[in-house]
């Protein structure tokens, strides 16, 4: 089986300025987690919660701003591909994520879940700020 979290958000603020929230390492750690990320592909990176003791190793796949960003996402029991497509209509920016690669509908997969959205919250306060 392979699963996928799939959330959907929209900001009312230019498609540069989401992409940027996506791409840059400080910004990112706003509402992610610290990281040490470069949008170019084959850029191997973490993303760290030394709270959670939680390392996530990524690779970037695809860069095509400011449209798609897709990395590799793997800590843990979690292997999979995070995909971030952007569109921009009326002034409103569209995000939608999905996370694929999941086994099962466990407790990686349902965190996930719950997590991308408590992050989206937070990206939304961090948009608000820049």
């Amino acid at each position: 089986m392979n699963l996928t979290v799939s959330q959907d958000f929209n900001f009312k603020s230019p498609i540069n300025k989401v992409w940027n929230a996506l791409t840059d390492s400080d910004t990112l750690a706003k509402w992610i987690m610290e990281n040490n990320f470069k949008p170019i592909v084959g850029h191997k990176c973490q993303f760290r919660n030394e709270q959670w003791n939680l390392i996530v190793d990524c690779e970037v796949l695809v860069v095509d701003e400011p449209y798609k960003l897709s990395y590799t996402w793997v800590g843990g029991p979690i292997n999979t591909i995070v995909t971030w497509t952007l569109k921009q209509e009326d002034g409103t920016t569209y995000l939608h994520l999905e996370q694929t690669g999941f086994e099962k509908e466990d407790q990686a997969f349902n965190g996930a879940k719950y997590g991308w959205a408590e992050m989206g919250e937070e990206l939304k306060k961090v948009l608000e700020e820049m």
